[in-house]
């Protein structure tokens, strides 16, 4: 089967994780890709294929050689953002010919091409996206399409020397749940590569310093004709708060490896009002300060409204994983290689953002992240390329050999 066709079946099922559930998976529907999957990879002789209690999807597929080679491991996500619903997507293939894209007849929704530049990297191309009334789930079915298409042809030529790989698909990364009750043991992985980052070519291992903030701040309500130096409006205050933040450092204001604080929601009375923040960087140093900044803005607004005004919980999300990866540079050289053999032009690039890769790098087994060929994630306007699922295939397939040559030649 081919990459087009596979990623299509998969965008049928609707795999939204819901951060609110309290559950693993996080959603039920979840569980219907999952079970597809497994049955797939059984299908097409993959081995050890096994379905946890938890919603994760394991498999081998055994080594060519009996040469004593590293194990790889690929892994990709099954579930997709809530931002935008994902529930009875209708895929259409459109190529960019450097115009709007018209994605809906009915409603007459466009994709504007200036607004979207990185569509110019796949000029000519065939694309495939959603008709704009959900997104598409290129997030990161994508990314397992591309995995098992790269399995079948493996399974298909034996004759291809490479050491022993490893596949997982895992449900809740979009919520930051994904490496939760992954068996890094069991994987028996020594390192992997996350399938899970957008644009052709890049290599990513490099994420932000993560961390949650939810803020309650505690009003005093009264009636407004009474209210003159009684009233504590907690809506007010609560904008009082966020002004206190540095007025640059948020997403719509930074780039690379620029850091920020987003205000995720607000909601309120006077009586009461609740803030949630996610606090990034890249550099240690700065995200410590960032931190360290909301407990002083709240430190000030005790001692100006009282002790019992606000209360913080500050939480750690997730870390850079690059120190992680660095001891391992064949994992970056390799990636290097098989993009340029692929006649790409591959680019480093960091993620402003995490994968499951950042936190699997904390628990054994480092995992920088590649590209799948699309873009505008967690959107309406969300596309991958055709051409560029094909290549990354194409990629993958190298990369596995890449590891076997590697050792051939230390052996030498």
């Amino acid at each position: 089967m081919d990459v087009a066709t596979r990623f299509l079946n998969y965008v049928r099922f609707d795999t939204q994780s819901d951060e609110e559930s309290g559950k693993s998976p996080s959603t039920e529907k979840q569980w219907n890709l999952a079970r597809y999957l497994q049955q797939e990879l059984i299908d097409l002789g993959a081995k050890d294929v096994e379905l946890s209690e938890f919603c994760y999807v394991y498999a081998s597929i055994p080594a060519t050689t009996e040469k004593d080679l590293p194990t790889l491991g690929l892994i990709a996500h099954m579930d997709t953002s809530s931002a935008v619903s994902g529930a009875n997507v209708q895929p259409q293939r459109l190529r960019f010919t450097g115009e709007d894209l018209l994605l809906n007849e009915k409603t007459g929704l466009r994709m504007p091409a200036a607004d979207y530049p990185e569509l110019q990297n796949y000029l000519g191309e065939e694309l495939i996206l959603s008709d704009g009334s959900t997104l598409l789930g290129a997030d990161d079915k994508a990314g397992i399409a591309e995995i098992i298409t790269m399995a079948e042809y493996l399974l298909a030529h034996p004759e291809i020397e490479h050491g022993p790989i490893r596949l997982a698909f895992t449900p809740d990364e979009e919520i930051g749940q994904g490496p939760d009750h992954f068996d890094v043991a069991g994987f028996g992985a020594d390192f992997a590569y996350t399938c899970d980052g957008d644009r052709l070519g890049a290599i990513e291992y490099e994420n932000f310093n993560a961390a949650s903030a939810t803020l309650l701040i505690r009003g005093t309500s009264i009636h407004p004709g009474s209210a003159r130096g009684r009233m504590k409006n907690a809506i007010l205050m609560g904008m009082e708060f966020q002004h206190m933040l540095p007025v640059f450092e948020n997403p719509a204001c930074t780039d690379a490896y620029e850091g920020f604080y987003h205000l995720d929601s607000f909601s309120g009375q006077v009586e009461a009002a609740t803030l949630k923040y996610i606090i990034r960087d890249h550099d240690w140093e700065k995200f410590q300060a960032k931190k360290q900044l909301m407990q002083d803005a709240v430190q000030f607004f005790r001692a100006k409204y009282g002790e019992a005004s606000i209360s913080l919980e500050l939480q750690d999300s997730y870390y850079n994983m690059r120190q992680q990866v660095e001891p391992y540079p064949e994992l970056i050289e390799n990636a290097l290689r098989a993009y340029q053999e692929e006649g790409l032009a591959p680019q480093i690039q960091p993620i402003r953002g995490g994968t499951d890769g950042a936190r699997l790098s904390f628990m054994g087994l480092p995992c920088p992240n590649l590209g799948v060929g699309g873009g505008n994630f967690h959107s309406r306007y969300e596309f991958v390329s055709i051409p560029a699922m094909e290549k990354t295939v194409n990629v993958l397939i190298r990369l596995v050999q890449l590891f076997a040559e590697e050792k051939k030649q230390g052996e030498e």
